[in-house]
């Protein structure tokens, strides 16, 4: 009797259902653990290697633009100068081109973008319109750029053409529009990008509205706010964050748009005050001369452009991410 009460003690008899539920709930909870840290090493894993892709790609275009760093030095983006034969290369005019024609482009992009995001995210609309509305606006980003630039010869740079004769007509003592329009320009390439990134800007703002919790458009409406002011003193206020990081995804495309903008800026390499004059980007120069490039020093000057383009993107990339941290934080 002894012996028997002593060997169940010691474990010899068979587990219980609530022994034996508890070991596999032990058992689930360790692998569950260790899926989780596996899962987190591979994501910590891929964060490396892109950070280290985004090195490797900054350091190889560095490398390649030594010569031209090497012979200009910071002069380089002072310059106005580019000529092949003489090899005597400045970046200012097509800086002066990439910077402008986006800044127009987020001009307009912006509250159009917005606009089409509050439309097709509230209820002014009917749902089977909102949808497919939506839809379409993101659709357009689908669409090639090269396709987009043919698009802008047929038809935006006829259509724009009276618009831009009328405002030199009448506005020509601003520098804005002190030169008569050629048909391709500034004016038209800020136009086309706004396009191109208008579905980027429209549909990350409508996914960050309708992301903002119910509860808050119930309450506002319930202390008797009207739709707008609900619109503008709780939903925006809200998702000015979310909203904000669309603008600069749409700019950073903005920047590094290439076809659709050679294809109607121009691409006459100066610096004009004038929104009607023709102008040249970094994107498009590196797209009409890269394929004819020979001379070492010319390959080094084209590849420093380049690298002062992935600067700017970078910066503008890193100045949109302390950007949401700062308006986040003083919530």
């Amino acid at each position: 009797m002894t012996d028997n009460l002593q060997g169940e003690s010691s474990g010899d008899r068979p587990p219980t259902d609530f022994e034996q539920i508890g070991s596999e709930i032990l058992a689930t909870g360790q692998f569950d653990v260790w899926v989780s840290q596996g899962f987190g090493w591979l994501v910590a894993g891929i964060a490396g290697l892109t950070t280290l892709l985004l090195f490797w790609i900054g350091w190889v275009i560095f490398e390649r633009a030594q010569p031209a760093i090497q012979a200009f030095g910071w002069g380089f983006l002072t310059s106005q100068e580019w000529n092949i034969i003489d090899l005597k290369f400045g970046a200012l005019p097509y800086i002066y081109g990439t910077l402008v024609s986006s800044a127009i482009a987020l001009i307009l992009a912006v509250p159009i973008g917005l606009a089409a995001a509050l439309v097709t995210s509230e209820k002014f609309l009917p749902p089977w319109v909102r949808s497919p509305l939506a839809f379409v606006i993101e659709l357009i980003a689908a669409i090639p750029s090269v396709i987009i630039g043919l698009w802008g010869i047929f038809v935006l740079i006829p259509v724009m053409q009276p618009i831009q004769l009328w405002l030199y007509k009448n506005f020509s003592q601003f520098p804005l529009f002190s030169t008569e329009p050629f048909g391709p320009g500034m004016l038209v390439a800020g136009v086309i990008l706004a396009i191109m990134i208008l579905p980027t800007i429209a549909a990350i703002s409508r996914d960050v509205l309708l992301a903002v919790p119910s509860d808050l458009r119930t309450a506002s409406m319930a202390l008797g706010a009207t739709r707008w002011e609900t619109i503008f003193r709780v939903l925006l206020p809200t998702a000015v964050s979310g909203v904000l990081g669309a603008a600069i995804l749409g700019l950073g495309r903005a920047l590094g748009e290439t076809m659709a903008v050679t294809m109607v800026i121009g691409n006459s390499a100066q610096i004009s005050p004038s929104l009607l004059n023709l102008a040249y980007t970094i994107p498009a120069v590196l797209a009409n001369e890269f394929a004819e490039a020979l001379d070492d020093l010319h390959i080094g000057a084209l590849m420093y452009l380049a690298l002062i383009l992935f600067g700017l993107t970078l910066a503008v990339n890193v100045a949109a991410v302390f950007m949401v941290r700062v308006l986040n934080h003083g919530r």
